[in-house]
């Protein structure tokens, strides 16, 4: 496989071999601060959808289910479903909880229009082979007015904070996660999509191109990470 290019069959395989150690690995490799990250988007969603409200929320490109299981936790009477096109990462967040999984490429999503409340995405839009089509996908389940949350990596402004950081993400990073994988080409290939990965204004204008309005975008942990959000359009 060519270096570094968006390739979802590569994705797809290479997080099917290392399903069982994904989420220790990760947690590992962000010293636990991904926990946090996803704990502000699933928090966002609860209070978009009010206390006790029973709606629905779809996490597309939910793997282990880290995201939805944040949100499931957050919002006990809302319905949330993790879809994924990885079937052993669904096997696994099966058994840590998510109620509902569906198996599900997100550029062709099987359900109908307007059906959820909210759409999130943790670190999977990176890694779709059409970041718009992706975006353009979530619009369409979501009912106008809905709200949209991406959390995804994002390379820090700060000028010596972006070099520390692309010091770890292409030569410490890839050590480690291959130490405890056996996968270290997997994890190579993470820190090209990062560095290709639109952030702040460019992402907020793809989602404001793809059916959405109103696009922010909060940096998190010095700009490594972000979420946007936002709402579809027509509500």
């Amino acid at each position: 496989m060519p270096a570094q290019m968006q390739d979802p069959e590569y994705v797809k395989g290479a997080f099917a071999e290392i399903a069982d150690r994904y989420v220790v690995t990760n947690h590992v490799l962000s010293m636990g601060v991904d926990v946090l990250w996803r704990r502000r988007v699933a928090s966002m969603v609860r209070d978009f959808l009010g206390r006790g409200r029973a709606g629905r929320v779809l996490d597309v490109a939910t793997g282990t289910g880290d995201l939805a299981l944040e949100t499931q936790k957050k919002c006990p009477d809302a319905s949330v479903v993790g879809a994924d096109f990885c079937e052993p990462m669904l096997e696994k967040a099966r058994g840590r909880g998510l109620r509902e999984t569906v198996v599900a490429d997100a550029l062709d999503l099987p359900f109908a229009d307007g059906e959820f409340d909210a759409v999130t995405v943790g670190f999977g839009l990176r890694n779709m082979a059409d970041w718009g089509g992706g975006l353009r996908e979530m619009s369409r389940v979501l009912r106008p007015g809905g709200m949209l949350a991406v959390l995804d990596f994002s390379l820090p402004r700060g000028r010596l904070l972006r070099r520390v950081y692309r010091a770890y993400l292409h030569r410490v990073l890839p050590r480690m996660a291959g130490a405890m994988t056996g996968k270290r080409d997997a994890y190579e290939y993470l820190g090209g999509t990062i560095e290709r990965f639109p952030s702040g204004e460019g992402m907020c204008a793809l989602i404001a191109e793809s059916g959405f309005v109103d696009p922010v975008a909060r940096a998190l942990s010095g700009g490594i990470a972000s979420i946007y959000s936002a709402a579809r359009a027509g509500g």
